[in-house]
């Protein structure tokens, strides 16, 4: 199996499957998921001359495990949380409580970071393609898609370079179309299959927000829960 050299590289390889089936259309909105979703997603609507925005959402990381995602939040209050895996963690409601409300905080500073004093995109009606940089086990992407729905696109897409087999197709019946170019049976973690897989920094994220086709702004609300 092929992999990626870095973010870009990826993006770049993603937007040519996604460009082969939305080259042309007029109502495509690109979001990515920062930080690290939006090299990738970048590529995607630099292809499409599209317009990238990003949407925030933030893992709920069991404790003391925290690369183990139990769940996610994401602006609108939403929240999603694998009760299941959280049982089998031993995670108390407290525990789970704490968790919570520290992410909450970083997803607030971000929504400041990132927003500035632009608006949101109007994704009403829209192709909206929401990228990543891959899913271990699609928590994040979930919480995505619900916050999303409530902002009535007219249809949805996932994109990621890779992922587990049972998170890519967790999203067929979730999303119009789900594009996933690697799914390793044997994935483990998604910087495996990046030869470089540094943390996107803020600057990053402002910078290639800054560069987008179109402009960008951030994705703050999603109206409801």
């Amino acid at each position: 199996m092929r992999i990626f050299r870095d973010r870009r590289d990826a993006g770049q390889q993603l937007a040519d499957v996604v460009a082969a089936r939305h080259a042309g259309s007029s109502d495509v909105v690109v979001l990515a998921l920062p930080r690290g979703g939006v090299p990738v997603g970048y590529e995607i609507a630099a292809r499409l001359g599209a317009p990238l925005d990003v949407l925030i959402v933030r893992k709920l990381g069991v404790p003391g495990h925290e690369e183990l995602a139990m769940g996610a939040i994401a602006s609108g209050d939403i929240r999603v949380v694998d009760q299941r895996l959280a049982r089998l963690a031993n995670v108390t409601r407290e525990e789970l409580e704490r968790v919570v409300e520290r992410e909450r905080a970083e997803l607030a500073r971000r929504e400041r970071l990132f927003r500035g004093d632009r608006d949101g995109v109007d994704v009403t009606g829209k192709t909206v393609i929401l990228v990543d940089d891959g899913l271990a086990t699609g928590a994040t992407m979930l919480a995505a898609v619900k916050a999303l729905r409530t902002r009535r696109p007219g249809r949805m897409v996932v994109a990621v370079p890779v992922a587990a087999p049972e998170a890519c197709a967790a999203f067929r019946g979730q999303v119009d179309e789900t594009i996933c170019l690697l799914t390793p049976d044997h994935m483990r973690a998604v910087g495996l299959w990046y030869e470089d897989f540094e943390q996107t920094s803020d600057g990053e994220v402002r910078a290639l927000l800054d560069r987008a086709p179109h402009g960008s702004s951030l994705v703050a609300r999603a109206v409801g829960t």
